[in-house]
């Protein structure tokens, strides 16, 4: 988690798939800067129960809740539920999302649903309920990738999902921006998450090869990325994709 002072005490931040990965980190590192967080899982599980006694250990004030962000009606309650709790939502970081690897002949409609349901109609749920609860200054914040920009072969549903929150993060960037609400996309390259653990030794090593860093990176160093847009130190930046790959 970085040690600079983003200056969120005080603040409400919204975080949709929480429990795990670039999710947890990003609610760890807000809660460690003073924020109250709101987050969102779909089942229940040992990192849920994990990351509610961490949020208990540093004396934060979180809360996990179950939330199918889907569903329009619940992430409506979502956020109805996370204004309730902790007042006007100053950030939203829309960072739920699934991944399946299937070439396009064996790639049916129900799949390309899912995986577009999860990762972009379910943004537009959670932003498009939010804006009833959001502070005056706000900042959103939607966790894209980098095959948006390169492609990946077996994955066009994913990819193609997450080019729309490229899209979708222009396109609100310069609606919102006149209401006080600043969105921007964080391009993820290759993470250590627990989507990493399928992969053999043989692949991992061709993944560090394309990457200029040498490694994959770290949840928590996308958490970093996340604070930065989310403070007021980004206050004039919007519409933006900031690349958070370690230069794939």
């Amino acid at each position: 988690m970085s040690g600079i002072d983003f200056a969120l005490k005080g603040k409400h931040v919204l975080v949709t798939g929480g429990a795990r990965g670039i999710g947890r980190a990003t609610v760890l590192a807000l809660a460690a800067q003073g924020a109250s967080v709101t987050t969102c899982y779909v089942n229940e599980s040992g990192q849920v129960e994990s990351l509610r006694r961490e949020l208990g250990e540093q004396g934060a004030q979180g809360s996990l809740v179950r939330c199918d962000i889907t569903d329009h009606e619940q992430a409506g309650r979502l956020c109805a539920d996370a204004h309730e709790r902790y007042g006007p939502i100053d950030a939203v970081v829309n960072n739920a999302g699934v991944i399946s690897h299937l070439p396009l002949r064996n790639l049916g409609p129900d799949e390309w649903h899912r995986i577009l349901d999860a990762n972009l109609t379910g943004m537009y749920h959670v932003i498009r309920a939010s804006l009833s609860y959001v502070a005056e200054v706000a900042s959103i914040v939607n966790i894209s990738s980098a095959v948006a920009h390169h492609g990946m072969p077996g994955a066009a549903h994913y990819v193609a999902s997450k080019a729309g929150v490229m899209g979708l993060t222009r396109a609100l960037a310069k609606e919102l921006g006149p209401q006080g609400i600043r969105v921007n996309c964080i391009a993820s390259g290759l993470v250590e998450t627990d989507q990493m653990k399928a992969v053999t030794a043989e692949g991992r090593a061709r993944y560090e090869q394309m990457i200029s860093l040498g490694r994959l990176g770290r949840p928590e160093e996308i958490a970093d990325v996340v604070l930065f847009l989310v403070s007021h130190a980004a206050r004039y930046i919007t519409g933006a994709t900031l690349d958070a790959d370690g230069g794939i």
